[in-house]
């Protein structure tokens, strides 16, 4: 990104290196910690492997805010989105967020109307109502 533009998410002005980094959701970052707990655990006769604090609340704070608790409901969320020319950012507020309505998705991700895709008002409910699915099946 050059320095004399400024950076806007709305419009996905966020800079080549984030545009192009993998980016996680919450639930995915829950499965990701709740497994090296677990492993940490496992290892609990070695005092070096305490659990410090910083992880303890930074695997609170995904649980609390994942949209989607079991694995499999974090895969299926994760290949809904990635069905859709989303980049990562976008997909991840997106499967962070659940947005009920497209009213609701493009106030919460502007980018996904501004960029002149292919995701139409009618692909966004598609999009929304098969994520609401598997939140109301899991």
């Amino acid at each position: 990104m050059s320095g004399e533009e400024e950076e806007n998410a709305a419009e996905l002005k966020i800079g080549d290196e984030f545009l192009k980094a993998k980016c996680l959701m919450n639930c995915e970052v829950a499965l990701i910690l709740e497994h090296k707990y677990e492993q940490i655990q496992q290892m609990s006769d070695d005092p070096t492997n305490q659990i410090s604090q910083v992880f303890e609340k930074s695997l609170q704070y995904v649980k609390r805010f994942s949209r989607y608790k079991n694995p499999d409901a974090v895969r299926q969320a994760r290949e809904i989105l990635s069905r859709y020319p989303l980049a990562e950012f976008e997909l991840c507020v997106l499967g962070n967020l659940c947005p009920e309505t497209v009213e609701e998705g493009i106030a919460m991700v502007p980018s996904i109307k501004n960029r002149g895709r292919a995701l139409d008002e009618e692909a966004i409910e598609k999009m929304l109502t098969d994520l609401s699915l598997i939140k109301k099946f899991e």
